[in-house]
C-alpha cells in the first residue's frame, strides 16, 4: 500500500489548516504524532511532501497525495452512508469547488443551495482566476470547477454547460457625454471603461471585435461582480455585463447597450475529478440543470433555436471573470 489513509488524512489537514499544530488540534493528537505520520510518508516514497514553513506548503509530491487523500475521504464517507454506519458526530462532507465571479453572482448559488439542502453537503467555494483554478483542481484543493477551458485538467472530466452572454453597456448620460457622434475608435480611446482587474480581457476582446483594439482608454478596476454592475450603473464607465445582471437595467432604461459590434459569448464547462462518486455525479447533474435554465446553449451541442442563438457573436479568450483550468 502506498501509505496509510490516516497519514494521508493528516497531510490533508496540514494543507487545509496551514500548520502541524493546527492539524494536531483538529485530529486530537500531538504535534509530534503529526510529524511522525508525515515522516513515515516521506520515508516510504523517498520524497519531501510538505515544506515546514508557516504556513506549511505542499511540494509537488505532497499535492499528489493530498488529492488522493481527499478522494479517499469522499468515497469512504459515501460508502459509510450507504451502509448506514456513519457516526452521528461526524462532520458533514465538504465539497470544495472553484467558480468564476459572474457565475457566483448570477446563476450557480441556487443550484448549490438546493444540493446542500438535499444532501447535507457543505461547500467550500473559491473565486479564482484561470491559472489558479487549474492549480486548485490538479492539487486536489477543489474537486470541481466552473471554467472557460474545455480541455480537462489531468485526472478530471469536462462537460459543456452553456455560454454567458456579455453585452457592452453604459448609462444613457455616459453615452451622451462620451459618444455624442457615435461609438468609434476615437471616442472609445477617451471614454473610461471598467475592468474587473488587470487580467480582465472582456472589454479589450470587445474592442478588438469592432476593430478598436489599438485604443488605450482610461480604466477603473473593480474586482467585484456586484460592484462592477453598480459602478457601470453609476456612470463611471462602460463595461461588459452578463445578460443576467444587465437585462432588467436595460429594460428599465437605466442602462443602454453601446450601438456597435455584438455581444460576446463565453463558453463555460464543468470540470470535476474523474471519480465514480455519487455525490459528485449528483452535483454535476444539479449544476447542468441550472445551466440549462440560466445559460445560452453550448455551441458544440445542437439545440433548438432560441433568442440567445446568434451565430455571429464573437467567442472570447478566457478572462478572470471566467476562469480557465489548465478573474
Amino acid at each position: 500500500m502506498l501509505t496509510s489513509a490516516e497519514a494521508l488524512s493528516t497531510l490533508a489537514r496540514i494543507d487545509e489548516l496551514g500548520t502541524f499544530e493546527a492539524a494536531a488540534r483538529e485530529l486530537h493528537i500531538t504535534a509530534s504524532a503529526v510529524s511522525q505520520r508525515i515522516r513515515a510518508i516521506e520515508q516510504q516514497i523517498g520524497r519531501v511532501v510538505v515544506v515546514r514553513s508557516k504556513p506549511a506548503r505542499l511540494t509537488d509530491a505532497g499535492e499528489v497525495l493530498v488529492r488522493l487523500a481527499r478522494q479517499i475521504e469522499l468515497l469512504e464517507r459515501e460508502a459509510l452512508d450507504e451502509l448506514g454506519v456513519s457516526s452521528d458526530g461526524e462532520r458533514p462532507v465538504t465539497i470544495a469547488l472553484a467558480a468564476n465571479a459572474d457565475s457566483l453572482a448570477t446563476w450557480i448559488h441556487p443550484a448549490l443551495a438546493r444540493f446542500s439542502a438535499r444532501s447535507g453537503v457543505v461547500f467550500d467555494v473559491s473565486r479564482e482566476d484561470q491559472e489558479y483554478t487549474a492549480e486548485l483542481l490538479a492539487s486536489g484543493r477543489v474537486s470541481a470547477a466552473i471554467t472557460a477551458e474545455s480541455d480537462p485538467v489531468p485526472g478530471c472530466t469536462s462537460t459543456p454547460l452553456g455560454a454567458m452572454i456579455y453585452r457592452p453597456v453604459a448609462t444613457p448620460d455616459f453615452v451622451a457625454r462620451w459618444f455624442p457622434n457615435g461609438v468609434d475608435a476615437h471616442a472609445l480611446a477617451t471614454a473610461p471603461l471598467i475592468d474587473f482587474n488587470r487580467r480582465d480581457t472582456l472589454q479589450d476582446s470587445w474592442l478588438h471585435s469592432i476593430g478598436a483594439d489599438g485604443v488605450r482608454p482610461p480604466r477603473h478596476f473593480v474586482p467585484s461582480s456586484t460592484g462592477f454592475v453598480h459602478t457601470v450603473a453609476a456612470g463611471m464607465g462602460w463595461g461588459m455585463l452578463p445578460e443576467a445582471q444587465c437585462g432588467a437595467l436595460l429594460r428599465s432604461g437605466a442602462l443602454v447597450e453601446l450601438p456597435a459590434g455584438a455581444p460576446i459569448r463565453v463558453e463555460l464547462f464543468w470540470q470535476q475529478w474523474d471519480l465514480r462518486s455519487r455525490l459528485l455525479l449528483d452535483l454535476a447533474e444539479e449544476v447542468r440543470s441550472a445551466a440549462r435554465s440560466a445559460l445560452a446553449p453550448p455551441l458544440r451541442v445542437p439545440d433548438t433555436p432560441s433568442p440567445h442563438a446568434v451565430d455571429s457573436w464573437p467567442a472570447l479568450s478566457p478572462s478572470p471573470r471566467t476562469p480557465q483550468t489548465g478573474g
